[in-house]
């Protein structure tokens, strides 16, 4: 007689196991880099202009030096959490606003690499999400 609770919740547990694989990168974007300039107060840290494409062009403060104009990236957008579980906020860096994060290899989940800007396929479709550009 229960038989058909238990394979309702087992159906219900796949659900919710395929969603939360769906979501890995919810609210991860594809942006095109419009415009990079140098911090006026951080030798290290570049002022970056994207293109997310229906979330708008943002203004992003990256660390990252192995970036450039025409390349496309994954932007953590605001209110994204992260698998290391860090969430994305807006914020100041040394006085100049980011509106979300550019992300390395290690933010996305895909190893350990943090030594620049996982950079996507140039065919990669601006605001859309990043899940099927990163490799498998």
């Amino acid at each position: 007689m229960w038989k058909w609770i238990k394979k309702l919740l087992e159906k219900k547990e796949d659900e919710i196991l395929v969603s939360r694989l769906v979501s890995r990168y919810s609210n991860v974007t594809v942006a095109k880099i419009l415009e990079l300039a140098k911090h006026p107060n951080a030798d290290r840290l570049q002022l970056v202009k994207v293109d997310a494409g229906k979330y708008g062009q943002l203004d992003i403060v990256c660390g990252a030096n192995n970036i450039a104009v025409g390349q496309k990236v994954p932007l953590a957008l605001v209110g994204c959490r992260l698998t290391n579980g860090m969430e994305i906020k807006t914020s100041v860096i040394r006085g100049e606003k980011s509106a979300g994060m550019l992300c390395a290899a290690d933010e996305l989940g895909l190893g350990e690499d943090h030594s620049g800007i996982v950079l996507l396929d140039s065919q990669a479709v601006i605001g859309e999400e990043i899940d099927e550009y990163l490799p498998k």
